[in-house]
């Protein structure tokens, strides 16, 4: 698509507000995102469902942004890490929306399940999971990708990283959804911020009875002991507890999940690309950085100016609204060459903002990363031929760029 064809099909420039959720769900983004990188990277929108806000849409201003946390505050004192503000009444505590220095010592606690040395440790049942559930998927009858792989593939590393009880796991996709589902949504799990706050009530109510029994044994390597036992975190408030637990489950499986049902999609639309995986099945680990970005599972993330400052030339007030579009800083061209295209031997493949930056990056990106690798080795060692089969549906949000359903089928 050319430059001119966006202009001449656009709304005026002062017009764009790119926080509409119809926008991903229908994923017509990416034409608004073009104009606003070439002719107004720093972009205000006056007025928006969710206030005013400046868009960031460029890689590096938005890096710019993600690495001056002493300006650009995550914190819920000021209104979080979403473009919407937090509800009056329903503050969510966790690390995400933390500045340091208390933000770094919490997240230090849970950061060791994800480290190198465990990662090592949990592959092969990784492995072992992804074989099963890649063997049990039907032949030559279509089912649904997101159910049957992306969720319950998830959803089991969830259930191992909480040590949570196996038969109730789903139940931690569920609140994955509540917690960040837009209550605006036709399939909205819960259709008002009260509903939201009651399911995550009810959440730590399940939580409190495994916390009790971790909080009085000897401590274990799973989050749940771990948040028991530390320091800073044994004593959490009510909110900070729910807050936290609600973190830990949406950061440990949207981007992951999102992820492996938009890499099989965009192989389905770029069958050269699947020619070239199978032809080397070395370009795995290049297949997964690439997918991360071109599917960019985080549209956005949200800071707030704690001071005036001064941003592609552009002046910020204090207390400004400045939006991190991930969804847009992916696809610059003065950055990322053929941004637009997939390309499973991308010469860069790992420069990309879906795992954000700084003291903020992904603390999972390591296990996003094995999980992704691991899905597609097996799947090529079995030599798989799946098919996409019908047009996807995805979530109706602004936040997480998602799937809902994507049908498949495997021949053979």
């Amino acid at each position: 698509m050319s430059l001119q064809s966006v202009v001449d099909d656009s709304p005026s420039i002062d017009a764009i507000d790119v926080s509409d959720p119809q926008l991903y769900l229908d994923d017509t983004w990416q034409p608004l995102f073009a104009r606003l990188r070439h002719q107004d990277p720093i972009h205000y929108c006056p007025a928006s469902p969710y206030g005013p806000y400046w868009s960031v849409t460029r890689y590096d201003d938005i890096m710019a942004v993600e690495l001056n946390h002493a300006v650009y505050s995550s914190s819920g004192e000021f209104g979080g890490i979403q473009i919407a503000d937090s509800p009056l009444g329903h503050d969510v505590v966790s690390f995400i929306r933390m500045d340091p220095p208390l933000h770094p010592v919490r997240r230090r606690t849970v950061s060791p399940i994800v480290g190198p040395s465990n990662l090592v440790n949990m592959e092969a049942t990784i492995r072992e999971r992804t074989a099963s559930v890649l063997d049990d998927l039907p032949r030559n009858e279509t089912f649904d990708w997101v159910d049957r792989v992306s969720i319950e593939l998830t959803t089991m590393m969830l259930a191992t990283l909480f040590d949570f009880p196996w038969e109730d796991r789903r139940k931690l996709t569920y609140w994955s959804d509540v917690a960040v589902a837009n209550v605006d949504a036709p399939d909205a799990p819960v259709r008002s911020d009260e509903e939201r706050f009651a399911e995550l009530g009810r959440m730590g109510q399940y939580f409190s009875r495994l916390w009790n029994e971790r909080v009085n044994a000897p401590p274990k390597f799973d989050l749940i002991s771990m948040l028991a036992h530390g320091e800073t975190t044994r004593n959490m408030t009510p909110a900070e507890f729910v807050g936290t637990l609600a973190l830990l489950i949406v950061g440990g499986n949207d981007t992951t999940r999102n992820t492996m049902s938009g890499g099989l999609l965009a192989l389905h639309q770029n069958p050269d690309q699947w020619q070239k995986l199978r032809a080397n099945p070395a370009l795995v680990p290049s297949l997964v950085a690439e997918t991360i970005r071109y599917q960019t599972p985080v549209i956005h993330m949200r800071r707030t100016a704690k001071t005036d400052a001064v941003l592609g030339g552009k002046t910020i007030r204090k207390g400004d609204k400045v939006v991190m579009w991930y969804v847009s800083g992916n696809r610059d061209d003065t950055v990322i060459e053929q941004p637009d295209a997939f390309i499973v031997d991308r010469a860069k493949p790992r420069q990309h903002l879906s795992y954000g930056a700084g003291i903020h990056r992904c603390v999972g990106d390591r296990l996003a990363d094995l999980q992704l690798r691991i899905l597609w080795e097996e799947i090529l060692k079995r030599d798989l031929r799946i098919d996409v089969v019908g047009p996807p549906q995805r979530i109706y949000s602004n936040f997480l760029r998602g799937f809902r359903y994507l049908p498949a089928r495997i021949t053979g």
